[in-house]
Formats: structure tokens, sequence, C-alpha cells
């Protein structure tokens, strides 16, 4: 990309090219009825999407995840020329829409408040692959990441003939038959893009508290987190995850396949969210993924998060690294126990009626465009 210059310069440029070459993609597709838009990202695309709509006379619809500006504002601050430039594009062009969908109900309220733009609810909903992974499959995925990763091998020196083993899980060779193993550790998982929305020093900090429970006596089992994702935060934290000095928790930041992902999710014990939305009104979609595994989730508090998690009943909602450490060890107690915390919200999410996103889609988006859709 354009290298020369001031930084406005260069990102002034970096739009131009990125305007130029959407427009030409979009002239090379069949005429449609409708385009559906989201933002962000929409700067440049809300401008080019609505003229090439104007020119081919097709509905532009946007389906709004957050304000561009406002996740601008982290890395340049809420008063950069920048920021501001986005603000009044997203408000100026956002209007221009024929419909809207946005992620929450908070952010419906504050599209009609603020920027007088009509919107319905479109809640971001798990895909079919998001479901609970068969204890089998558990196993052949702890199998695969011990290859790379040493938390998931077992550890214990002795050899066990006829069985295979992870630290997880037990296979007996001889009827092929798979155990969680007695001892073993819980599984933590984080999912993150390592950017500035998500402070992971408040997980690290919890941990170290963690750590410090099992060193005073409390009866707690090991721990193995797993942070997976690619960003440009991942490299200051892996080295602060390597200063760490603990004997009962394991941390390793895997990039798993596509395929992996759902499957690690199905098989966790205990999901931990630190999405904090830019805008405070959207919902972090990888919680909405650890629901749809039936997996139980503590996340870090902000506006409108009550809309997904409800706390006691699917998850627990914290605001520092002290209390998250708390909701460790009450979730963690007895963890393999059916009366447990844990096993309640687990058995909680089993018992909702998990909607999917096709059905969301039939119900909310599809209503729309058959009763408005151009002869």
């Amino acid at each position: 990309m354009f290298k020369v210059g001031p930084r406005m310069f260069q990102y002034f440029v970096k739009v131009i090219v990125q305007a130029f070459q959407l427009f030409y993609i979009l002239l090379k597709i069949d005429p449609l009825s409708y385009i559906i838009l989201q933002n962000p990202p929409g700067l440049p695309s809300i401008a080019v999407t609505w003229l090439f709509c104007v020119l081919r006379r097709s509905q532009l619809i946007i389906d709004w995840h957050n304000y561009g500006y406002s996740i601008m504002s982290l890395t340049n601050g809420p008063k950069h020329p920048i920021v501001r430039i986005a603000k009044w594009y997203e408000y100026v062009f956002g209007r221009l829409s024929d419909y809207n969908f946005c992620v929450t109900n908070a952010m419906k309220d504050d599209l009609m408040v603020n920027w007088n733009i009509k919107a319905a609810t479109l809640y971001d909903k798990p895909a079919s692959i998001f479901r609970e992974t068969p204890i089998e499959m558990q196993h052949k995925l702890f199998l695969n990441l011990a290859k790379e990763y040493p938390p998931f091998r077992y550890q214990s020196q002795s050899k066990c003939s006829g069985t295979e083993k992870t630290a997880f899980t037990d296979l007996t060779l001889e009827n092929g038959a798979v155990n969680y193993n007695k001892e073993r550790p819980a599984l933590l998982i984080s999912s993150t893009s390592w950017t500035e929305d998500e402070d992971f020093s408040v997980l690290l900090k919890a941990l170290e508290e963690y750590e410090l429970y099992i060193r005073n006596g409390a009866k707690l089992p090991s721990l193995v987190c797993v942070i997976t994702g690619k960003g440009p935060l991942k490299e200051h934290y892996s080295r602060l995850i390597k200063e760490m000095q603990f004997k009962n928790i394991q941390i390793c930041t895997p990039w798993l396949e596509a395929e992996d992902y759902p499957l690690l999710l199905g098989s966790a014990d205990l999901g931990v969210c630190l999405h904090k939305s830019s805008s405070g009104l959207d919902l972090p979609m990888k919680v909405v993924d650890m629901f749809g595994c039936c997996l139980p989730v503590c996340a870090i508090k902000f506006k409108c998060l009550h809309e997904l998690v409800k706390h006691e009943e699917n998850g627990l909602i914290f605001e520092d690294a002290l209390e998250l450490a708390e909701q460790l060890k009450d979730m963690f107690m007895d963890f393999t126990s059916k009366s447990s915390k844990l096993n309640r919200f687990r058995q909680n999410l089993c018992e909702s009626v998990q909607i999917r996103w096709d059905e969301s889609w039939d119900q909310i988006v599809l209503p729309l465009i058959t009763e408005n859709c151009k002869t």
C-alpha cells in the first residue's frame, strides 16, 4: 500500500484506491434487487455500494454490527480528525440505506435516537457446526493437538499398556471405549483477535490468583488455558505469558484450523470473554459460538452484555481480574460433579432453545425481502 507522505494522506489514498476497486468489482456482477452490507468496515464500502445501488436501482440493506468510528477511536482517540471524519461519514451515508438490521436492542435504540435510522434487531446466532463435541471426537482432537502443544499430552511418566491417553481422555484399545481421565485438568478457552478492545492482562492476573488459591490449599483442579487467534498484540502477551511462573496452570496460544475451533469449544469446560465493545452496543460473536456448544462463559461487563449473557443462568459477568479469579474458583470447585454450578449452567444452555443462524434469517430477514421485493 501507498507509504509516502503523512499518515492522513496515506489513509486518504488508501480509501480512494479501495473505493475504485470495490466499484469495479460491483460493476462486474449481475443486477441485484438487494445488496446486504455489513458495517464495519464501512469506509468506503457504504458510499460506494449506495452509489452502485442508485445506478443499478437496487436496494441497500446495512447490517450494523458496530460503529466503525468507535473502533478507530481505540487507537487514535475520539477527537482525532480521522475518527471525526469517519463518524460524519457513517452518519451521512448510513442514513441513505433502504433497510437496516443491527445486533442488539441497545444499538437499535441508539440508531433511532442519534442517527434517525430505523433498524430491526437481528441477533448473531451460532452456525450449526457449533455443538457439544462427543467424547470420542474430543480424544482424537486432543491427540492431534498434543503433537504440537504439550498441555494436551498425558504428563505421567508411567506407561499404561492397552490405553491411549491424553491429558484429558483415556482410550481403552481393547474395546475402543473413551472416558475422561480421573485426574484431568479443567479446560479453559478464550478466543481473541489480540486487539486493543480485549485486555488479556485481566485474565493473566486472574490466573495468578487462581494459582495462589491452589498453593494455599484450595481443592481446585489444575488448569489448561487455551487462547486462540491471531492479531497485533499476540507477541506482547506471549512474552508476558513466558515470564509467568505457574505450577498448576498451563497456557498455550494455538492457531487452530477452521474445523478444529468448534470441536475445541465443544470440548472445553468454561469459556472466558474479554471483549469490550468499542461502542458498548454490540455483542461478542465468540460467546454466541460458545453458547452454541453449550459452553458456559465468564464475560467482562459492558453496557448491553445482558442481552446475551444471563448472570447466574448461563454464565457469570465480572468487572475486574479479582472478580474473575473468584468466579474461576467458584466454577471449578468440584467441576466434574453433576451438581456443580458449572454443570448447572451447561444444563441450562442445553435445555434452552438454541436458534441457529439460518432459522434467525428465515424469521427476520426473509420476510422483509419477500414483502418488499421489486418485481
